[in-house]
């Protein structure tokens, strides 16, 4: 079974940056699609971004683009999602999660993704 393990999460001031990691368990995630997502409270789980097994392939939604992006380093099993100008409005629990279909693209849809961390919490002070 694949285990993901969010890392990096924490408080921090607006305007800050924090960069998040999401480590697999196994080398087969490297030949998956990668997504970043996020929950606040009372809200509605958010899609942040997604990259492809190469990183050839990375979706940020207009909404986020510029201050996040996503990359990876396969030789180390990671994911990361690089977090710029941080907002109150970001605080959230972020998850990172893969599908498990060799080389296809991510996805915005969470129902896509099969393997899910646990999160790691991200608070964002004014």
């Amino acid at each position: 079974q694949v285990q993901l393990v969010e890392s990096g999460g924490g408080l921090v001031q607006a305007g800050g940056s924090l960069r998040l990691s999401c480590v697999a368990s196994e080398p087969t995630v490297n030949t998956y699609a990668v997504g970043w997502f996020r929950a606040a409270p009372g809200k509605e789980r958010e899609f942040i971004g997604t990259t492809n097994w190469d990183s050839s392939y990375t979706y940020i939604p207009s909404s986020m683009e510029g201050r996040f992006s996503i990359s990876r380093d396969n030789a180390k099993n990671t994911v990361y999602l690089q977090m710029n100008d941080l907002k109150p409005a970001d605080t959230a629990v972020y998850y990172c999660a893969s599908r498990n279909y060799a080389f296809a693209q991510g996805s915005e849809k969470a129902s896509e993704y099969v393997y899910w961390g646990q999160g790691t919490q991200v608070t964002v002070s004014s």
